[in-house]
């Protein structure tokens, strides 16, 4: 009912159904004056699907989105885009780029992920910034605290100028490509680099080693007789995990459990001698130690398959060794993993693995 009544209302005023439909078209956007282009790198990944064999997962590294303005007679730098200001380096919203790993912008580390781009020019350089800030429409105003990494780069001449701002990547080897940006007479290059150097944050449960006999540790301090006599027997590398509130044993590690006596990479004892841990023999070598731990006692077990991330898929195979200690009560509440020698004789000592109130001694003497 309502639309044979707006035709009809429509053929009063002189207006046709196809003329309202004209009028509804003219609302669309216009062609943008800069339109937006998008360029991989390598860019053949952009068309995969028409590749064949391994080519055909080809995956990209980098994505780029911006748009290109054009020159229309215009001085671009230094006049059009004034020196020393920050630019969108392009036009309309700032450009995005994708990581599709993480890359190395002139040695700073930038994880994978999309940022925003911009370039403060100079005549002879530019300062190219990243920024994790998104969704925004050019420069201004933009947070700067967000900006992730900057790179200076020189900038070159062009024998003949080019009309709209260009980008294209260009690979310099397997590690290495160059983001060039070209408009007017002038031209750029930001390197980027495929194998960055990360420095991460330090570990919550850093490593630790201990010695035994403990000078062995330091015996390019010693002097005389006793730098003579003094050589590493054994040591033992871990990881130190804190309680933080919580209940370990019976809780976090239940009982019956394996465990990989530290965090991370698995616990490893190194010993440079012939040995007897709790009187039965282990070569000289370097092993993982696990322990099933129980409410009473612990299973101490010596495997050579190394290395490893706990004891995940432990390869039973290559268990060379399993010792079965008392649990003791350890009248300090550790709030950190400790291991440590505790030393009898210059030939023998206990090692002793204590965190909480639950402590262990594994007997260990030497030939």
């Amino acid at each position: 009912m309502y639309f044979r009544l707006t035709l009809i209302l429509l053929v009063i005023t002189g207006m046709s159904y196809q003329g309202v439909q004209a009028q509804e078209k003219s609302k669309w956007k216009e062609l943008d004056k800069s339109p937006m282009d998008l360029i991989h790198y390598p860019a053949n990944a952009a068309w995969r699907n028409y590749l064949s064999g391994d080519e055909r997962t080809k995956t990209a590294q980098v994505r780029l989105s911006y748009s290109r303005p054009a020159k229309n007679d215009r001085d671009i730098f230094g006049a059009l885009v004034p020196y020393g200001k920050e630019w969108r380096l392009g036009a309309n919203e700032a450009n995005e780029i994708t990581f599709y790993q993480a890359v190395d912008i002139q040695g700073q580390a930038v994880p994978r992920g999309t940022y925003t781009m911009f370039a403060t020019p100079n005549a002879d350089h530019w300062i190219i910034s990243l920024s994790s800030e998104r969704n925004i429409w050019g420069a201004e105003n933009r947070d700067a605290e967000k900006t992730v990494a900057t790179a200076k780069v020189m900038t070159t001449k062009l024998d003949e100028s080019k009309e709209n701002l260009s980008m294209t990547f260009k690979k310099m080897d397997d590690q290495t490509a160059h983001l060039i940006m070209a408009w007017d007479d002038t031209q750029v290059a930001l390197p980027i680099g495929f194998n960055p150097i990360v420095f991460e944050n330090m570990d919550v449960s850093p490593m630790d080693q201990v010695h035994f006999p403990s000078k062995s540790a330091y015996t390019n301090y010693l002097e005389g007789d006793e730098k003579e006599s003094i050589s590493s027997k054994a040591k033992v590398l871990y990881s130190r995990p804190q309680k933080k509130d919580r209940a370990i044993f019976g809780e976090l590690l239940k009982y019956g459990e394996m465990w990989r006596i530290g965090a991370n990479q698995s616990t490893e004892l190194t010993l440079y001698s012939n040995a007897k841990i709790n009187g039965k023999e282990l070569r000289r070598g370097t092993y993982n130690m696990y322990a099933r731990v129980h409410q009473d006692k612990w299973e101490i077990i010596f495997n050579t398959d190394r290395p490893a991330w706990g004891h995940a898929n432990r390869d039973e195979e290559k268990d060379v060794l399993t010792v079965t200690v008392p649990v003791q009560m350890n009248s300090e509440d550790l709030e950190v993993l400790n291991i440590k020698f505790d030393e009898k004789t210059s030939e023998t000592a206990d090692l002793i693995i204590a965190w909480e109130k639950t402590m262990v001694a594994v007997p260990i003497s030497f030939e």
